[in-house]
């Protein structure tokens, strides 16, 4: 195994395929759990009626996941709150909405390009930093205790060393040995990160590529794998995990989490996918009752936009702004919305989908349980 010391910059990191064969039994049978459940969340989402609502919700707390395994910390609620107005959310806030703007933007580089490259890194990163990222080119930036200074890691240093490594982990990520889009997928993260070819910003990008792997190689078709989730749920293990790699070789215990990570999420979010169609359902009923004749793009903005605005419905529905202020208030009183203020702005709440998305699977029924 090549030679590495924390407080050095690792410019012998080995390029990809590993040295060892990670295509363990175990490791296969993960690979056919986690393929089956990924398939399984992309057929829902495209045989969605409205997928547009899934696309809008899960990049935002995939945003604010990602964003707190960084320690930047935002809620889900100011998240949507803010997800059309930006400029008056606070800073964490705004980090994480530049996240979920870079996700969506990365999406539509790999349905361009069809392949996930250098130049995608460079640009995910330069939209999560709202302003233009470039390789490093100084020494190696220092990762362990800011208090005691002890390093954990040293990445490589120097600008020709990590443009020739990250070139390398492109070919890599789209050719891959003939190994698995997933445990390519998996390695190719664990590489990118121990390359950490930017000044800040290499693990938000390191998890929005993921995403986007998946998705040129047709395995999800929209960006709606909540994998931050799992890892803010298990934050020490993905560390310990990823270091365990440079120091000990242990490449296989962390394709196992990786690929666990792609089979719970996928699970939980086709749960989520269940109850959200049968939460449109039941307010659809009631919506029907309360406002006689309203139109029928109602429902679906008041799912696209759970923090909606008097706008949002004239906008969708093609109606006036007393007529929209209206269907408003009598969603209020039936307590299918709740009015709340942003500024001099009224906003409504779709409250029951607010508690079913940022509630976990073993809340799950929170929302319907409670239904009028």
């Amino acid at each position: 195994m090549t030679s590495w010391r924390a407080d050095a910059p690792y410019n012998d990191l080995p390029s990809l395929p590993p040295p060892v064969d990670v295509e363990t039994k175990k490791v296969l049978k993960l690979t056919i759990e986690a393929r089956a459940s990924l398939s399984a969340l992309n057929q829902a989402t495209s045989a969605m009626t409205n997928p547009r609502v899934l696309i809008n919700a899960i990049p935002l707390l995939e945003a604010q996941a990602s964003s707190e395994v960084e320690n930047i910390v935002t809620t889900a609620d100011d998240l949507f709150r803010h997800a059309e107005d930006e400029p008056s959310a606070d800073p964490a806030t705004r980090e994480a909405l530049s996240y979920r703007t870079a996700l969506l933007e990365g999406a539509r580089l790999v349905s361009e390009r069809g392949i996930v490259t250098s130049n995608t890194a460079c640009e995910v990163c330069s939209t999560i930093k709202r302003h233009r990222m470039d390789l490093r080119t100084g020494d190696g930036t220092f990762i362990g205790n800011p208090l005691t200074k002890k390093a954990v890691y040293t990445p490589p240093s120097g600008r020709s060393t990590i443009d020739q490594k990250l070139s390398a982990w492109e070919d890599f990520a789209n050719s891959g040995e003939g190994l698995d889009p997933l445990i390519r997928m998996a390695l190719a993260h664990y590489q990118f990160e121990a390359i950490h070819p930017f000044d800040d910003g290499n693990g938000r990008t390191g998890r929005i590529l993921n995403v986007l792997m998946l998705m040129s190689n047709g395995l999800l078709n929209q960006p709606v794998l909540y994998l931050s989730r799992y890892i803010i749920s298990r934050k020490n293990d993905y560390y310990d995990a990823l270091l365990a790699v440079t120091a000990e070789g242990a490449w296989i215990p962390w394709v196992e989490y990786m690929l666990d990570a792609v089979r719970a999420t996928s699970v939980s979010t086709l749960s989520k996918i269940g109850r959200i169609i049968d939460l449109q359902l039941a307010l659809k009923a009631h919506i029907g009752s309360s406002i006689p004749g309203a139109h029928v793009a109602l429902i679906d903005v008041l799912f696209e936009q759970p923090y909606c605005r008097i706008s949002n419905v004239m906008s969708a529905c093609e109606v006036s702004r007393p007529t929209a202020t209206k269907w408003l208030k009598a969603l209020v009183d039936a307590n299918i919305l709740v009015a709340t203020t942003m500024g001099r702005e009224k906003l409504f709440v779709n409250w029951r989908f607010m508690e079913l998305l940022t509630s976990d699977e073993s809340e799950a029924g929170g929302a319907q349980d409670s239904l009028f």
